[in-house]
């Protein structure tokens, strides 16, 4: 059997909802069904940062679930998956995940990704780091999720935010194996 096309796509309160909103767009383009999931923190900066409604929000991906919906499908580890993508994740969303709390949906996804060896990766947005954070990332890391903060290529002379923020998705979904049209690469450097 092969393993479904389906991804979990979690927005938190960190700031970057676009890294969020185009995963969707890109998977949806890519036929990949995807599973929403929203913290509160995550809506409130939706509405600060975008001018998409909730609603708008949620018609991007295939299912959408309330964050308190704890008996939702991505809750259990039989609901197969590609994995889980959290953009943007917030340290208390990955401070949670790093210690196995789960006091919403969205831990509670993450939570089992992990735990049924999928690939789990947070795109964490703060800057700069304390030790705890750090910490954190390296409990995450030795529970088999990887840390992406989306940090802009230059070498790709980007002329717009949407160029950054396509490298940055182009680079996550690199680690599920998926192309995404139009990435730009290191192509190495010539000599002459």
């Amino acid at each position: 059997m092969t393993q479904p096309r389906r991804m979990i796509i979690g927005i938190t309160g960190a700031t970057g909802v676009v890294y969020g909103v185009r995963l969707l767009q890109v998977l949806k383009q890519q036929g990949i069904e995807t599973h929403l999931v929203v913290t509160k923190a995550g809506e409130m900066t939706r509405a600060y940062e975008t001018d998409l409604s909730a609603q708008q929000l949620r018609n991007l991906a295939d299912v959408w679930y309330p964050v308190t919906d704890i008996g939702a499908a991505i809750a259990s580890g039989s609901f197969k998956t590609m994995g889980m993508i959290i953009a943007p994740c917030s340290i208390r969303t990955m401070s949670e995940i790093a210690h196995g709390t789960t006091s919403n949906l969205l831990t509670r996804a993450a939570d089992v990704v992990l735990k049924e060896r999928r690939l789990l990766v947070l795109m964490v947005r703060e800057t700069p780091l304390t030790v705890g954070h750090l910490r954190s990332m390296l409990a995450v890391t030795e529970s088999g999720g990887i840390i992406a903060p989306p940090m802009p290529a230059f070498y790709i002379r980007p002329q717009t935010i949407e160029e950054l923020v396509d490298n940055a998705v182009g680079r996550v979904l690199d680690l599920f194996d998926i192309e995404m049209e139009g990435m730009q690469r290191w192509k190495g450097t010539l000599m002459h």
